[in-house]
């Protein structure tokens, strides 16, 4: 096979919404912006986004969304806010909203490793 080439996408993330920001980087992080994209065959490129503080959100979703996480164990069921989880690290939102477009395979872990959040 021939080897990748891998480009750098620079986005800027200032007054965006974040799902629509996140679908763009989904889709390039898998490659399906290049002709030779191939389901099976990580193709990507880098993408680095910036002025991630400055997205935006429509509606209540800072309140009223919640993120959860489950420990295993009986009632270790913990839920936070979207608005607590903005203010302590603003790009674990947007880490969240692309790792859930992407397809939970064998290749979403080195796809979510050419995404660096500045």
């Amino acid at each position: 096979m021939n080897k990748i080439e891998r480009k750098i996408h620079k986005l800027d993330a200032a007054g965006q919404a974040v799902g629509r920001l996140a679908s763009q980087i989904a889709i390039i992080l898998r490659g399906k912006n290049k002709p030779e994209f191939l389901p099976y065959v990580d193709g990507g490129d880098i993408v680095e986004v910036e002025n991630i503080a400055q997205m935006s959100f429509s509606g209540q979703k800072l309140l009223q969304k919640k993120y959860f996480s489950y420990s295993g164990y009986l009632s270790g069921l913990k839920s936070k806010r979207m608005s607590e989880v903005f203010s302590q690290n603003p790009g674990e939102v947007l880490r969240r909203a692309v790792k859930q477009m992407l397809p939970p395979t064998k290749l979403r872990d080195a796809q979510m490793k050419r995404l660096i959040i500045r």
